[in-house]
């Protein structure tokens, strides 16, 4: 259904695009080293979590990639935001702030939702059109 396709499509830009985009800052911006600093993470971490976030954003981006890889970075991303809120309600950091990372698994289980249906309507539509036959006589 065109309406499955549009919601996953959506929802997983807005996922892979924020992962990107603090992929990136993570390895370029000071705010970001200073931001580790302040909850508590040594700054190889800081790299570790980046380059993980661009790989899992790519995997979700990448439509070939097998289903069961992409449930993995679906895992992954979900442990990511839950981890965050928690970092930052643990180091102080205001509800406004903490709140992000479950407004993002929010999308994040849109995404995984639907992406499930656009694959199942997928493979269905694929079965109902007839293969293209050579008929020589």
């Amino acid at each position: 259904m065109k309406k499955n396709k549009i919601i996953y499509w959506i929802s997983t830009g807005i996922v892979v695009a924020m992962m990107l985009f603090i992929g990136y800052g993570y390895l370029t911006k000071d705010e970001m080293k200073a931001a580790f600093i302040h909850l508590g993470f040594p700054s190889y971490f800081r790299i570790e979590l980046a380059i993980a976030k661009i790989i899992g954003a790519l995997v979700l981006l990448i439509p070939v990639v097998q289903k069961e890889i992409k449930d993995i970075a679906y895992v992954g991303f979900a442990i990511t935001f839950i981890s965050a809120f928690i970092a930052h309600i643990s180091s102080g950091d205001p509800v406004s702030i903490a709140m992000m990372p479950l407004i993002f698994l929010g999308i994040l289980v849109i995404s995984f939702i639907y992406s499930k249906k656009y694959v199942r309507n997928r493979n269905i539509e694929s079965v109902r059109q007839p293969k293209a036959s050579f008929n020589l006589m």
